[in-house]
């Protein structure tokens, strides 16, 4: 049983009530109360309140039975705007979604710079931008979630990027500085856990996310929180060693996760072997349609040594879902079956793998999501996702 003072319980209650509004689509007072457990004073109460606030509206649903047409209540998605940022070695990528998550405009900015003065300015002139250009709105932008690929701590502080070279900075109070909307940082691949958990896998407790992108992130929504360790840095399994004395790593252990199974390593190594510049996803595929032994031969020890790490992941977390964020496993042909058949352990046990349709777009989906649920002050959130 809740106990607490009367402020606490009306907290409570409102954030119950929100979350099933979002959850059902459109519903009814009557039906909410039902879902809900509250009474329906409780719920004509925090309704009344909702709808001065502007959060929720009401429609009235046309029906050809005799009585009273019912009156609907859903999100003013239109009410505000969650800003999601990915902030990545070369690119800065930016969508802008409504209260529902859907997203409303997106641009990606190429940087050719690690220096963080400057990368910062760029955030800042952008995000006053959005601001200006999406005042529209009874709330305008409510939050802004930044990605960040390396270790974030549980206070939001920049603890280490590898590859922007970055050391204990602090990006969100010098984005503070200038910006009057709330800030946070999350490292990506808890955005990409979330936004898997948010969007598709509603029924999970336990969701696994592998990032296979600039290197190896593992996202983990364990009961609708993000497993984060002692000092948030959990899910750095990149530098889990496979290779007992393999492959240098910048972290400066040798034969580390990600220099095996990351998409980094297979377009670094092609990159200098075929000295071509700018190595795309395109040209991957062209040589993959072209029957290229030797990157048929790189991708299938990609997956060779994925598996290996997965198979360590499922043992130690043992979670109900796991998804892969890759484009090259996307493009490569039988990818998943062929990962399920390397993973042969008999104690290993999951309900689902699956390969993430959500592509790079994960990363600020997720960090559109959790701006939503920041401001709405929702456990979580049940979404849906249209293309």
């Amino acid at each position: 049983m809740i106990t607490g003072d009367a402020a606490y319980i009306k907290k409570i209650n409102r954030s119950l009530i929100i979350r099933n509004i979002i959850k059902e689509g459109m519903i009814s007072r009557a039906d909410l109360s039902k879902v809900t457990a509250l009474t329906r004073a409780t719920i004509s109460a925090q309704v009344a309140d909702l709808l001065d606030e502007g959060l929720i509206i009401e429609t009235q649903l046309e029906h050809n039975s005799v009585g009273r047409k019912p009156i609907m209540l859903s999100i003013n998605n239109q009410a505000g705007y969650a800003l999601g940022i990915d902030l990545d070695y070369g690119q800065l990528s930016f969508t802008l979604a409504d209260l529902l998550g859907q997203p409303i405009s997106s641009i990606s900015i190429q940087i050719n710079t690690i220096d963080y003065s400057e990368i910062l300015q760029i955030l800042i002139r952008q995000i006053k931008k959005f601001k200006k250009d999406f005042s529209d709105s009874q709330y305008g932008i409510v939050g802004i979630v930044i990605a960040i690929h390396g270790l974030v701590s549980k206070d939001e502080g920049i603890h280490y990027v590898p590859r922007l070279k970055w050391d204990d900075l602090n990006l969100k109070g010098d984005l503070e500085k200038e910006i009057e909307i709330p800030i946070y940082l999350e490292n990506n691949a808890n955005l990409c856990s979330f936004a898997e958990r948010v969007y598709l896998h509603h029924d999970t407790d336990n969701l696994l996310c592998a990032t296979l992108y600039s290197g190896i992130g593992i996202g983990m929504m364990m009961k609708d929180e993000f497993f984060r360790g002692h000092d948030g840095y959990a899910g750095e399994a990149g530098h889990m060693i496979i290779v007992p004395e393999g492959k240098p790593c910048n972290c400066g252990n040798l034969g580390c996760w990600e220099k095996y199974a990351s998409e980094s390593s297979i377009f670094e190594y092609l990159s200098e072997t075929r000295k071509v510049k700018n190595l795309t996803y395109e040209q991957i595929q062209t040589w993959l349609d072209e029957g290229d032994e030797e990157v048929h031969n790189m991708l299938g020890k990609l997956i060779y040594y994925l598996a290996i790490g997965l198979n360590n992941m499922i043992n130690m977390y043992n979670p109900d879902v796991i998804v892969l964020e890759s484009e090259l496993l996307r493009m490569y042909p039988d990818s998943l079956n062929k990962i399920k058949r390397n993973l042969t352990s008999s104690i290993s046990h999951y309900r689902e793998l699956i390969i993430s349709d959500f592509g790079k777009k994960s990363v600020v989906l997720g960090a559109c999501a959790l701006a939503i649920k920041n401001f709405l002050d929702v456990p979580m959130l049940n979404l849906t996702y249209e293309e």
